[in-house]
């Protein structure tokens, strides 16, 4: 169905948070702030972000504010509790959760485990929170040894299930995922079963690039299940298609880190086309964020500005461009973990209104109500400031 806008790219550039919600300290996470933090740590190069709009989304140590910026600027309250990526992408799509998905700071319940191991046929290592690059370092040699696979999880709601992939072939380590999918239910539906296989030698192991996500269906009459109701063609990059099940999207591509996503995004949309591209940038989040890495995280935000100005070249008349995030992970804090913040919004085109400040919003669902309405449809939550940018 034709738009408003022919066409939305919305890129979320995962965990690039723009400060601590008033209720950070029942997540521990106060003083969080990703983009504030790593500016007052490290500075930051991104003339481009500060041309449309990012110095003024509030006020931020060495990052200006436009004086007419040229994209459209705000920012995003997670209405949800919890701060991980199901939450997050969830709500920007007209889901908004009752309760947070549950975590498991001290490793899964023994009969959670116990099912597990009896349906892989294989005993398991690990069962604690732990950092994914730590724990291969730790019990990657044993793993190798004794062929049982290493089960950890995070301060997020996940089953992470990490194997060597000359151990345990990537075929199995996926079945493997989805029984672990099948048994996380009720009470232990967590938010997403991740499959974290690596290769190399004890001492030099490192992860490769076949992750794979299995997330929890997404309930019924999202936006998604909207877009395809009308007929709104939907292409996704990056770990969209997983978030979603593949749910309402017809091409997508994955992608092996930001420069990947970055330079398939570009080619996607240089191809006349309409409807919805949904893309998400993780390199921010994985390698950057969770690793406390200021400086890897600083420079990915810089190559990101680099490339906006051959994005913007891309656009055709008729396109919206939509940047925002789903959640913060302050690489400057003592936490290696997702932290609860605000998200930012910048809204750009050829036809889009400049310069209007969006405010700060009540939830991410406000840009699913506005993708929603531009394409003639609707979802039930959040409030659309499309008429703001025309």
């Amino acid at each position: 169905m034709e738009g408003v806008f022919s066409r939305v790219i919305w890129i979320v550039l995962d965990s690039v948070g723009v400060g601590e919600m008033p209720d950070a300290s029942a997540y521990g996470d106060v003083g969080s702030d990703t983009l504030g933090n790593i500016v007052r740590q490290r500075g930051l190069e991104v003339p481009n972000l500060l041309r449309l709009g990012l110095g003024n989304l509030k006020p931020l140590p060495q990052l200006p504010p436009a004086s007419a910026p040229e994209g459209s600027y705000g920012r995003c309250t997670l209405a949800s509790p919890g701060k991980d990526t199901t939450t997050g992408h969830w709500e920007m799509v007209g889901i908004h959760l009752t309760n947070p998905f549950p975590v498991y700071p001290n490793g899964f319940p023994s009969d959670v485990i116990a099912a597990f191991e009896s349906r892989i046929g294989r005993s398991i290592l690990g069962n604690k929170a732990a950092s994914g690059t730590e724990i291969i370092k730790e019990l990657g040699a044993q793993h190798v040894e004794t062929g049982s696979p290493i089960v950890y999880t995070s301060a997020d709601s996940v089953f992470q299930i990490a194997a060597h992939e000359e151990v345990i072939p990537l075929w199995e380590l996926y079945r493997m995922c989805e029984i672990a999918r099948e048994i996380l239910r009720g009470k232990n539906e967590v938010g997403r079963v991740i499959a974290r296989p690596f290769e190399g030698e004890p001492g030099a192991f490192q992860r490769t690039t076949n992750r794979h996500d299995y997330a929890v269906p997404p309930p019924d009459g999202m936006l998604l299940d909207r877009l395809e109701a009308a007929r709104v063609p939907v292409q996704s990059v990056g770990k969209i298609f997983d978030v979603f099940l593949g749910r309402g999207i017809g091409d997508h591509a994955s992608t092996k880190s930001n420069a990947d996503g970055m330079a398939k995004t570009l080619a996607t949309t240089r191809e006349p086309s309409s409807g919805l591209i949904f893309v998400n940038l993780v390199d921010f989040d994985q390698l950057y964020g969770h690793r406390n890495d200021v400086e890897g995280y600083a420079r990915a935000l810089e190559a990101f500005d680099r490339w906006l100005p051959e994005f913007e070249a891309a656009l055709q008349p008729g396109d919206l461009a939509i940047l925002t995030a789903d959640h913060g992970c302050d690489p400057t804090t003592p936490s290696t973990d997702h932290s609860r913040e605000y998200t930012p919004l910048i809204c750009f085109g050829p036809n889009v209104r400049r310069g209007v400040n969006l405010g700060l919003r009540s939830t991410l669902s406000d840009i699913g109500r506005t993708v929603a309405e531009n394409f003639g449809t609707s979802i039930e939550k959040g409030t659309s400031f499309l008429k703001d940018l025309l």
